[in-house]
């Protein structure tokens, strides 16, 4: 069993802004070329932590783990990989936590997890947990050592009635044993400000990182934007699709855009972001690159 690593709720008490990226397991060769290749270019600046994502149904849950682990022997980055409840029995759950501990995984994203491909609605395993904060709780009794985040949205998730009622949910999440939240994509920092306002509200006091994807693309956003229901602002709209035929345009608008943000939430006291980078390296890089030339990295 390997040595674990550090806490992300320790990295976000030490008063420095984080940033970490998020991967998602390939699916193909060229795939696997790329997030390798991606995370050799992100070594440069060394994330404070990285993510890897866990497919619907549990589809990528090999994948999940061995990348993670290749992520962390190869290229030393922290791993937080994500869980879901989706197809699993409790028995199942406590198998995958204890391949995460003797892995060495110190930090775990906690999700319900989205219906397998071709479902309309989640339906747990017989013998599983039917929601986030249930496998934050199951999480608690079994490995109480793992540092557990989950995911907040600013704009509401997609199923919830009301952002009230999702904020409700979210708090009952915390209160399970949540460490921090990391937010579903935004491109209006107001929505996240109203959102982390009503979180204090509520009397969640567990740090909110913001979650931003740097758009690489018109289609590509607008894509995102209606499967997340986020909403696009109509001047990233405008400039992005006037350049929606230029791949190099579309990327400095983009990380423009994310730049501004970033600053933004920084001066304005978030204890870091998480970036949405769909497996690519270019965005981050620039990013990082405008960041530390404001002295904010």
């Amino acid at each position: 069993m390997k040595k674990p690593g550090r806490a992300i709720s320790d990295m976000l008490s030490a008063g420095k802004p984080i940033l970490s990226v998020e991967f998602f397991p390939p699916k193909t060769e060229e795939g696997a070329r790329l997030i390798l290749r991606t995370a050799n270019a992100l070594k440069s600046f060394g994330p404070d932590f990285v993510s890897i994502t866990y497919g619907a149904g549990g589809s990528t849950r090999e994948r999940t783990l061995d990348y993670g682990e290749l992520l962390q022997e190869i290229f030393g980055f922290e791993v937080m990989p994500h869980l879901t409840c989706v197809g699993h029995s409790r028995e199942e759950l406590k198998g995958i936590l204890q391949r995460f501990k003797d892995t060495g995984f110190r930090n775990i994203m906690t999700l319900r997890g989205d219906p397998p491909k071709g479902k309309t609605d989640f339906v747990p395993h017989p013998d599983g947990l039917a929601y986030g904060s249930e496998l934050v709780a199951f999480i608690r009794e079994h490995f109480p050592h793992f540092c557990l985040g989950v995911g907040g949205y600013p704009e509401k998730h997609p199923e919830a009635p009301s952002l009230e009622v999702d904020l409700g949910h979210l708090k009952h999440k915390v209160d399970q044993g949540a460490d921090f939240i990391t937010t579903q994509l935004f491109f209006s920092n107001a929505d996240f400000f109203s959102f982390q306002d009503k979180c204090r509200a509520l009397g969640i006091e567990v740090p909110i990182v913001p979650g931003i994807l740097p758009a690489l693309s018109f289609d590509q956003v607008t894509k995102f934007c209606d499967f997340c229901q986020a909403t696009l602002p109509e001047e990233l709209g405008k400039r992005l699709e006037a350049v929606k035929d230029d791949e190099a345009a579309s990327l400095e608008v983009g990380v423009d855009w994310a730049h501004q943000q970033i600053k933004e939430l920084f001066e304005r006291g978030s204890p870091g972001v998480h970036l949405y980078i769909l497996n690519r390296s270019a965005s981050a890089l620039s990013l990082v690159e405008r960041l530390h030339a404001d002295g904010l990295l």
